[in-house]
């Protein structure tokens, strides 16, 4: 048993591990074509670009492992049947239980492997995802300015310094555009490139400034601080469960501002600490399906496609009640069910 236990074991893992690799590639790929405007708007280098992108795929893996667990049980059960190799084990004596066991195991590790992403690699990264988009965006490392040049910092915002060193700027003027109603131009002799919580800011000193609007207004200064542009909406400053700590999550979870944000944290920590019990869900189910199919030869063939309805229904039901929790007694409901399907499934599998 041990010998087929390893053998089962051993394609099991060869194709897991091909498909996540292929998937969550295809994934990434998909999420860089949908982040290209950080490179033409921008115009940040490649490695950065790539490095951003790279922190979305713990957060790829962790919502793709339990289809991906699936579909290698799936395949690797379906192709035995066909070659008459689980036929011949349940023909030794072996049950469907113990046939099975491969696939649970893989389950198992996977939940466990799926639970340590969603509860701290996933939040870390998520933080490092926004906190470093946020930063090429509006911070500094999207601001390159070129001497003796005009520089479109935002749409209808343009400077133009004369020599730059560092974030020192000497002879700036900016044209503030973004108001139609009141266009502004300003003239100084220096300027320094500051960060702040609502992006960059340029302070400038020695300069002048006409604006218009309702009326002329000219006048000079010896500093003025302006902001370059604002975080827009959904920037960092918004709220996003995904970046928060699991330990902070459970903290806040009663003291959310809105009833909106209560049931976005109460969603989040079911797809944390629930969403890896899928994948010994969907393996048990899978694995159950195609055995007990396999005994009657007429309807083997039909096996694959009964599990793959089995599998998008149970998700779906999933998903669904997931997103519809309100409360701590959907929270506990929704764990009663994930343990109710699972006790219901070993008892078919535990049946002679």
């Amino acid at each position: 048993m041990k010998i087929l236990n390893r053998y089962f074991s051993r394609q099991l893992v060869a194709i897991f591990v091909m498909l996540l690799l292929i998937l969550t590639g295809l994934a990434w790929m998909m999420q860089i074509m949908s982040m290209m405007k950080f490179l033409l708007k921008y115009g940040i280098d490649v490695g950065s670009f790539l490095g951003l992108t790279a922190l979305m795929i713990p957060f790829i893996a962790s919502i793709i492992i339990p289809f991906v667990c699936f579909i290698a049980v799936i395949f690797v059960y379906n192709k035995l049947i066909a070659d008459n190799e689980i036929t011949v084990m349940a023909a030794s004596g072996l049950s469907p239980r113990q046939i099975a066991t491969p696939a649970l195991r893989l389950g198992a590790v996977l939940m466990v492997l799926n639970l340590v992403l969603n509860l701290w690699i996933v939040p870390r990264t998520q933080s490092m995802f926004y906190d470093t988009q946020w930063n090429l965006q509006y911070g500094m490392a999207h601001m390159k300015l070129q001497e003796s040049a005009f520089t479109e910092i935002s749409d209808g915002l343009v400077v133009y310094v004369d020599s730059v060193a560092g974030h020192d700027l000497s002879k700036v003027m900016l044209s503030d555009m973004r108001d139609e109603k009141s266009p502004s131009m300003i003239f100084a002799e220096k300027g320094k490139l500051i960060s702040t919580v609502r992006g960059l800011s340029l302070v400038m000193t020695n300069g002048s400034l006409q604006a218009s609007g309702q009326q002329m207004v000219t006048g000079t200064f010896e500093t003025f601080d302006m902001d370059l542009n604002v975080v827009e909406r959904g920037g960092n400053n918004s709220f996003r469960v995904r970046r928060i700590p699991t330990n902070e999550l459970m903290k806040i979870a009663f003291d959310a501002e809105t009833k909106k944000q209560h049931k976005m944290i109460l969603t989040e920590l079911c797809n944390r600490f629930l969403s890896p019990v899928m994948n010994l869900i969907l393996a048990a189910l899978c694995a159950v399906i195609l055995l007990r199919s396999s005994l009657l030869r007429r309807r083997a063939s039909f096996a694959p496609i009964v599990a793959v309805a089995a599998m998008a229904t149970t998700m779906a039901l999933y998903m669904s009640a997931s997103n519809m929790i309100g409360s701590l007694t959907g929270f506990a409901v929704l764990v009663m069910g994930q343990m109710t399907l699972l006790a219901i499934i070993m008892m078919v599998l535990a049946k002679k």
